[in-house]
């Protein structure tokens, strides 16, 4: 059993009589529907794919939005919610014969709790606002994405965002605690809020990093966390990718859980320091960032291990961070990596895969290896400390057949991720990007109960179709081709 799409396409008349609807139910200039007009909502960060939608509805009210998602249910017509369109899997990208749904909009703080360490937001607050609300009070949001400055709060929660502190401090579906949502009909459901638990089935895991399919976000409550007395990083070079892959399973392995732990290679440390000359050592063959935090005697102490373990494990530099504004230009480095690197190439195609630790050296120099068989250049940038991989893909979609060669390239990473162990997506997400990889991650019953699912929130399948979880059938040819082509790595994996 699956979800049935039972989407229609309209005829101009019923375009035209939907259109109307729309129009009377937002406010003025909350309907965009000229190509104009649409431009900016053809695709999200992964700009490879690309298509207009019907329309856009950009509600400004709760009651707007219901009504919006009722028309429609109506007409048989599919909805793709939307935040800052920041994404990197194609999750937002829009059908030419639905609406995107843009929450835009609804970007106010509702409450910052300080009492409870919590705060209610609408899904359209920058993740990054959320922190400056709370600083004043001496808390912080703990999941910090790189596109933290322009990324919103509903895509964070649609795709399970981490960032760089989520080794110790988890990633977006460890830090909500309540979510308000829409059905298809338009319901308001109301799942958590401000308490610790809640009894039943646990639906808050289940709608985080769910992509749009089974509900439309439109009110957070997020944990704060206090600020830390102190944080200070340390930054690693080595000469040989291994030793830093064997000195992150060190410093894990004695008990040590940094607020983050971050490994760069030397193609993404010299874009970096090009970019943003954060002090990295442009012929190092990788650095770590690791930050520890806490109390200052804690602090002091784990500084000292966390050096004594970088060095036995052939550190050839390790610098300490002594002021704050030295910190975060050591951090500015890591997370202007992605723009830094689109500096150096026409295109790039961003990865994003999860392995176990272990392997993480393993698995680096198989991307190497790859990489050379498919003449592309790869930059790697990822979270170490939670074996979370972003191989960035260096291209020109100028010549032809690269970005075909990119995707294959890609693919074969993350089915590389899920042969040492590991699982196809860390934080971006499935989308439209990795359907395919998610036939060789899980099998035909597995898949058949993630259409189950979602036939048991959206029935008629008009919650951003086609995302996220493969049609048997795809899989099916998708497996066939493998094997005519002899790439399943996987001989325990059904053939559909």
């Amino acid at each position: 059993m699956h979800a049935e799409t039972r989407q229609t396409t309209l005829d101009a008349r019923q375009r035209e009589d939907l259109m109307r609807d729309l129009a009377a139910a937002l406010p003025a200039e909350g309907l965009l529907h000229t190509v104009e007009d649409m431009r900016p909502y053809e695709c999200d960060g992964l700009a490879a794919y690309r298509r207009l939608p019907m329309a856009v509805a950009l509600p400004e009210t709760l009651e707007q939005a219901q009504a919006v998602l009722h028309l429609c249910r109506e007409a048989k017509v599919p909805v793709v919610a939307r935040g800052a369109g920041t994404g990197l899997s194609g999750g937002a990208l829009p059908l030419e014969n639905g609406l995107i749904l843009s929450l835009a909009r609804f970007n106010q703080i509702l409450e910052v709790d300080v009492e409870n360490r919590c705060a209610v937001v609408q899904p359209g607050v920058r993740n990054l606002a959320i922190t400056e609300a709370a600083s004043p009070h001496g808390l912080y949001y703990a999941p910090d994405p790189s596109s933290q400055i322009a990324c919103t709060i509903g895509g964070n929660v649609a795709e399970n965002s981490g960032g760089v502190h989520c080794l110790k401090y988890g990633l977006t579906v460890h830090n909500v605690i309540g979510l308000k949502f829409l059905n298809m009909d338009g319901d308001l459901i109301t799942l958590g809020g401000k308490t610790l638990d809640a009894p039943g089935y646990d639906l808050l895991a289940l709608m985080t990093g769910s992509e749009g399919m089974l509900g439309v976000m439109v009110e957070v409550t997020v944990r704060l966390l206090p600020k830390p007395d102190r944080a200070q990083v340390l930054l690693a070079s080595f000469d040989q990718i291994d030793d830093a892959g064997h000195a992150v399973a060190a410093i894990i392995g004695a008990g040590i859980i940094a607020a983050g732990l971050e490994m760069m290679d030397n193609p993404a440390i010299r874009a970096a320091e090009d970019f943003v000359h954060a002090g990295y050592p442009v012929d190092a063959a990788a650095v770590l960032l690791c930050e520890l935090d806490g109390s200052n005697a804690e602090v002091s102490e784990q500084i000292l291990k966390v050096r004594e373990l970088l060095l036995a494990h052939k550190a050839t530099a390790v610098l300490t961070a002594e002021t704050d504004e030295q910190r975060d230009r050591f951090w500015a480095g890591r997370k202007a990596a992605f723009p830094a690197v689109g500096r150096i190439s026409p295109d790039y195609y961003c990865m994003d895969g999860t392995i176990p630790r272990k392997h993480l050296a393993t698995v680096l120099n198989r991307i190497g290896t790859l990489g050379e068989a498919y003449g592309l250049r790869v930059a790697n940038v990822f979270h170490a400390g939670d074996g979370n991989l972003h191989p960035l893909i260096l291209f020109d979609a100028n010549n032809e057949g690269e970005l075909e060669k990119a995707e294959e390239l890609g693919g074969e990473i993350l089915e590389l991720c899920v042969e040492v162990g590991g699982t196809i997506t860390g934080e971006h997400g499935v989308g439209v990007e990795k359907l395919n990889q998610m036939c060789v991650q899980f099998s035909a019953e597995e898949l058949t109960q993630f259409h189950a699912i979602k036939a048991a929130f959206d029935p008629e399948g008009l919650l951003n179709p086609g995302k996220a979880v493969p049609t048997l059938h795809r899989c099916a040819e998708f497996g066939a081709m493998h094997v005519h082509q002899g790439k399943l790595p996987f001989p325990d994996l059904p053939r559909f």
